[in-house]
């Protein structure tokens, strides 16, 4: 078959470092590709290439066995090319309608066809399985519905060739299984889709082929149904990734209890409504949920970024009455924020100074209000060996650094004084299979130490794989702690979307 899409040669640098290394991809008509890689392999580099956001040094791009300008992003649009990104693009005031078919009516036309606009937008859902309601506000849309608009904004504009980037990161079980239904759809009526992802299963679920990039250099291409997770991790990083696995320990006292817990919103429904919990040493508690059901504002109060409007907060048995974070670290409370780049870190600040940020005020780093610059430095030395922060020193500007890097960083910050309690909130989002297994090897040795670890996250697999009792939030409600050998993928996504009749299939934790 003719490719559809033929990228070859594709080279990009940028000063010395190379980001793509003559890199050769073809794609074809009713074929699903996943494109896999470590944070900083590439896959980004060259879907911007495709896009015409930057210009390849060197190679060329063909689509439908024509040449594509370099550099120009209206060209690859009016050639087919449609991407969803992870963070949708929709404008939250205006209708389902509108969001689809803005920007496609000519601008001298005096008037709109919205009848007409509509009626395409019918069949289009229809025909793909992709229910939508044209007058509804896209505010008022659940995630999975956000994300047919997007696809449907794609289509509508004739795309042939659909770029999905980590299109399931926000969406529940079900939706993500409903977005595969869709796409099997969408491939048999002859469209091409690029799948960017880091999750193993779902390359396996959707995929007809894999490529898989390496420091810049496409490693290995491989049709799905012939391999299989162990070689393609292998192909990522280059070595076996053995994925860590908790042993089996008793839990100790608890570190934390939140006893009907109310954090009002000021907009009607609170942000948590009478929230119980404990997290007792030696534990790993998985909660669990779609994005935006509570879950900041948990991170929140733990962190003592905020208050409880009512109920109680007790922290290794002493109440905690008062929003004060510089307190919540002094009493043991470490945190990995789920923002790595707008809450973790500051990007232009040196890796020195972010690693004492939390802590610049002890007297191992400052004195009389002057800083240690030296004492600092030494310390981030130690940090850098001990949790394998690959930068060129403690100097280094931190925005230079790769994703997996910045949240080594963040966890040597975190775990290098032994906390007692360990906030990780998405401590995985956006890493490859193994910066994931880094990350999770140190939390369940922090874990073994005697620290109690809260993890929040919206990756299912990542939750059924470190948690010893899972809870699942859902408009600021949270389940009864659920053992995580007898809860299935199925009644956590269920429960997630607000299914709570489920409960009664799944006995309570001890």
């Amino acid at each position: 078959m003719t490719p559809v899409l033929r990228l070859t040669g594709i080279t990009k640098r940028f000063g010395p470092l190379v980001a793509n290394d003559a890199i050769s991809l073809t794609l074809h008509a009713g074929e699903v590709l996943a494109l896999l890689g470590e944070n900083g392999a590439g896959k980004t580099t060259l879907m911007n290439i495709l896009f015409g956001h930057y210009v390849a040094d060197e190679g060329s791009v063909e689509a439908f066995g024509r040449p594509l300008p370099p550099g120009s992003p209206r060209a690859a649009l009016e050639a087919g090319i449609g991407m969803v990104h992870q963070h949708f693009t929709l404008a939250d005031n205006l209708s389902v309608l509108d969001n689809i078919a803005v920007g496609t009516e000519p601008l001298w036309r005096p008037w709109s066809d919205r009848g007409g606009a509509r009626k395409r937008l019918l069949d289009l859902a229809g025909r793909f399985g992709l229910g939508v309601r044209p007058d509804a506000l896209v505010a008022d849309l659940s995630v999975g519905e956000r994300q047919r608009v997007e696809i449907l904004k794609a289509l509508y504009r004739d795309a042939r060739i659909l770029i999905l980037d980590e299109p399931t990161a926000v969406l529940t079980p079900q939706e993500a299984s409903g977005l595969f239904d869709t796409l099997r759809r969408l491939t048999s009526d002859g469209l091409a889709v690029v799948f960017i992802s880091h999750k193993m299963n779902e390359v396996f679920a959707v995929s007809d082929s894999v490529a898989v990039l390496r420091a810049g250099r496409l490693v290995a291409t491989r049709r799905t149904a012939e391999t299989d997770r162990e070689e393609l991790a292998a192909l990522m990083v280059g070595r076996d990734i053995k994925p860590p696995t908790p042993a089996p320990m008793e839990p100790g006292e608890p570190v934390l209890a939140l006893s009907g817990v109310t954090v009002a919103s000021g907009h009607g429904r609170p942000l948590l409504d009478a929230v119980d919990l404990t997290v007792r040493r030696h534990q790993v508690i998985g909660i669990a949920g779609v994005s935006g059901n509570g879950q900041t504002a948990l991170a929140d109060l733990i962190s003592g970024l905020i208050h409880a409007d009512s109920g109680s907060v007790t922290l290794k048995g002493e109440s905690v009455v008062a929003a004060d974070p510089a307190a919540m670290v002094q009493r043991g409370v470490a945190r990995i924020p789920e923002d790595r780049h707008a809450a973790g870190l500051v990007g232009a600040m040196s890796v020195w100074e972010n690693l004492i940020a939390e802590r610049y005020r002890d007297p191992a780093f400052s004195r009389f209000g002057v800083l240690k610059r030296g004492a600092a430095r030494r310390y981030a030395d130690e940090v850098i060996r001990a949790f394998d922060v690959r930068c060129p020193g403690p100097d280094a500007r931190t925005q230079l650094l790769s994703g997996g890097n910045m949240q080594k960083l963040i966890l040597g910050r975190t775990l290098a004084h032994r906390p007692d309690l360990i906030l990780a909130s998405q401590p995985t989002r956006g890493l490859d299979v193994g910066a994931v297994s880094y990350v999770h090897g140190r939390l369940l040795e922090a874990r073994a130490a005697g620290a109690g670890v809260l993890l929040i996250s919206e990756d299912l697999d990542e939750i059924l794989a470190l948690a010893d009792c899972i809870a699942v939030i859902h408009h600021g409600r949270l389940t009864p702690l659920l053992p995580h050998d007898r809860v299935s993928i199925r009644q956590l996504g269920l429960l997630m979307a607000g299914h709570w009749d489920v409960l009664k299939e799944v006995g309570h934790a001890a």
